[in-house]
């Protein structure tokens, strides 16, 4: 996550304010202040442009507003409890004195608990119910948030297992639930995108909101020890205590608005579930699954090098370091970007041809740092790729919720994050330079983009002779009818 520099968003937003009198010259003062100033612009016009229904398909009936905005505020709830624990995560360890080392291990305790758990999680959330395990996420991360007052390695350790499982259920469970339930409601495939899109914009706005919010909790409080050894209390233990509080928030509005709705279990045998071996063979019998899978693993493992790699990239013009508080708030204005214009572009083009676009432009973005120095042209480039992964999360959304079956969608979507997790572990485990990060992370974007082809193709061939026997069965009723050619094609476009 691009988490780890919004702990100094909130100083860089006080010395705006303290020099509004002054602003119009702070603003394009330097590339970072323009930037930023240019971003929020550009991401106005195009959210104005998305917001405005132009050229949109399908108006959104009333119930379909209130079951959009029911989840969508629990989602935000979900996520703000997320985005709250970032910048403090290493900076809590390292205030409890353990060493580089020591921290790194406890990283690789929580990718490595969600690359193994997550999988039979998502399994159980077929079977069990994916509202239940959304609730069982906010347990989790309550406990997670919990174990961040001792100051006891092996405690810590236990909470980063947690919050690693957390995590799988956070990033699979919800949007299993959504899109079930979406379907099963009967609304249109435009209003998922729709939904989509609106999930990864106010998914931005919460991470900015929340880095200011921590950062003003942190600096509350110093960090105190209580007289019950080894626990805490204030300091860089509050974030978590607010996102504890979050979690309780999104709970409650789990519990009482959401209904459940299974996976697996809705099969015909309801003695039997699909385990691990038959959910492969579900993957291994379907091309586009396992294509997709390694498109969202790649783009995704590319964005995870991408968030350990980007702030020792950028070049410093002064004394000064950069102010990474600003460029964190430019990449989040790039991706609200982004999700915006994917809502614009989805009313005229399939998911899949947005992100074979996406894919294009990240791998591009994410070659430059390779070649050039400039700090302008680096960031340049670091914001095209941010508004890509804007594009990326509502089109893959979409994407996935048309290639996976839906009796194990969690299970999938948790599969699909194995390899995510265990590129993860390989960045944090080996030392590379940043020049050969970005070098790896063109190579895995560019083998998503030849994916995406691949499973788009595999998508026409698929519809080819849908449309042919669709045409064919037009063909017949009109010669015995009598109805005029014009009607059948148009019967054939609401089919």
């Amino acid at each position: 996550r691009l988490c780890s520099a919004d702990v100094l968003l909130v100083p860089h937003m006080l010395h705006l304010l303290t020099n509004l009198p002054n602003l119009p010259t702070l603003l394009f003062s330097n590339v970072y202040y323009s930037a930023a100033t240019l971003c929020f612009v550009i991401t106005f016009l195009i959210t104005l442009r998305a917001r405005a229904g132009t050229g949109s398909r399908t108006a959104s009936p009333a119930d379909f507003k209130r079951f959009q905005r029911g989840f969508l505020i629990v989602y935000y709830v979900s996520m703000t409890a997320d985005w709250l624990q970032g910048p403090y995560v290493y900076a809590l360890y390292s205030s409890y004195g353990f060493s580089k080392h020591d921290i790194a291990v406890l990283f690789v305790g929580g990718f490595g608990a969600s690359m193994i758990m997550g999988t039979f999680v998502g399994a159980m959330a077929d079977r069990m119910g994916r509202k239940r395990f959304c609730q069982l996420y906010c347990l989790l991360y309550i406990a997670s948030c919990a174990t961040k007052h001792a100051k006891d390695y092996w405690t810590l350790m236990v909470g980063r297992v947690l919050g690693g499982v957390a995590t799988s259920l956070l990033f699979s469970s919800f949007d299993s639930w959504l899109v079930c339930e979406h379907n099963a409601r009967g609304y249109d495939g435009q209003m998922l995108s729709d939904t989509f899109s609106l999930m990864y914009f106010g998914n931005s706005i919460a991470a900015i909101g929340s880095g200011m919010l921590a950062e003003t909790a942190a600096d509350a409080m110093a960090l105190t020890e209580t007289s019950v050894p080894p626990w805490h209390f204030g300091g860089y233990c509050t974030p978590f205590d607010l996102s504890a509080m979050f979690l309780v928030i999104a709970f409650i509005g789990i519990t009482l608005s959401w209904g459940e709705n299974y996976g697996a279990q809705n099969v015909a045998d309801k003695q039997s579930w699909l385990g691990l071996s038959q959910t492969v063979n579900v993957m291994t019998s379907d091309p586009r699954i396992l294509l997709c899978g390694a498109a969202v693993s790649l783009f995704e493992g590319s964005m995870y090098i991408f968030v350990f790699n980007w702030t020792p990239s950028m070049p410093s013009t002064s004394s000064k370091p950069p102010p990474f508080g600003v460029i964190f708030t430019c990449f989040m204005l790039a991706c609200m970007g982004g999700s915006s214009l994917f809502a614009i572009l989805s009313r005229k083009h399939s998911p899949e041809f947005i992100l074979k676009l996406a894919f294009s432009f990240a791998a591009v973005a994410l070659s430059i740092p390779i070649f050039f120095k400039s700090t302008t042209v680096i960031l340049t480039a670091f914001l095209v790729f941010e508004g890509c992964v804007g594009i990326y999360w509502p089109a893959m959304g979409t994407v996935k919720s048309r290639v996976v079956p839906e009796d194990v969608r969690a299970t999938i979507y948790n599969v699909f994050r194995i390899p995510l997790n265990a590129v993860v572990l390989a960045v944090l485990l080996n030392h590379m330079e940043v020049w050969m990060a970005f070098f790896w992370c063109t190579v895995m974007l560019t083998v998503s983009l030849v994916c995406m082809i691949l499973l788009s193709n595999r998508n026409s061939e698929l519809a080819a002779p849908k449309a042919s026997s669709t045409h064919l069965e037009d063909g017949k009723v009109a010669l015995m009818s009598g109805v005029a050619s014009d009607d059948g094609r148009e019967n054939t476009k609401d089919f």
